[in-house]
């Protein structure tokens, strides 16, 4: 029996915007890791700007803030996660386990029996 692969995003929508998937997930865990926005974003490759822009759209998606950030010189500055934050995460990351568990199931056998290795060739426009 051969089995296709399945591809979940899990994504919660807030409007036009998506308040939080595995991106934005992985970002709050850096945070979390590294105290701060723009150290958050070195770790992953991102710029301030775009890192800053998906937190704020975070907090702007969610009841309360997720990520609190604190300027200043002193040795507090920088982002942490709110109480929320870390709760809406490890609902996120739960849900995510949770979702793994669809591959245990008759359904996804059954429509990866009908799913190809590889597509077929795409037709001629003659």
């Amino acid at each position: 029996m051969r089995v296709g692969a399945l591809k979940l995003k899990l994504q919660f929508v807030c409007g036009n915007s998506f308040a939080i998937g595995p991106g934005k997930a992985d970002i709050l865990t850096a945070i979390d890791r590294e105290g701060s926005i723009s150290a958050a974003g070195r770790a992953m490759g991102m710029s301030y700007r775009r890192i800053w822009l998906l937190v704020d759209e975070m907090n702007r998606c969610f009841r309360d803030p997720l990520v609190a950030t604190h300027p200043g010189g002193g040795s507090d500055r920088g982002a942490t996660l709110t109480d929320c934050g870390r709760q809406v995460l490890a609902a996120f990351r739960a849900l995510e386990q949770q979702s793994a568990t669809l591959l245990d199931t008759a359904a996804y056998r059954d429509l990866g029996e009908w799913v190809r290795a590889e597509p077929l060739p795409p037709k001629s426009a003659d």
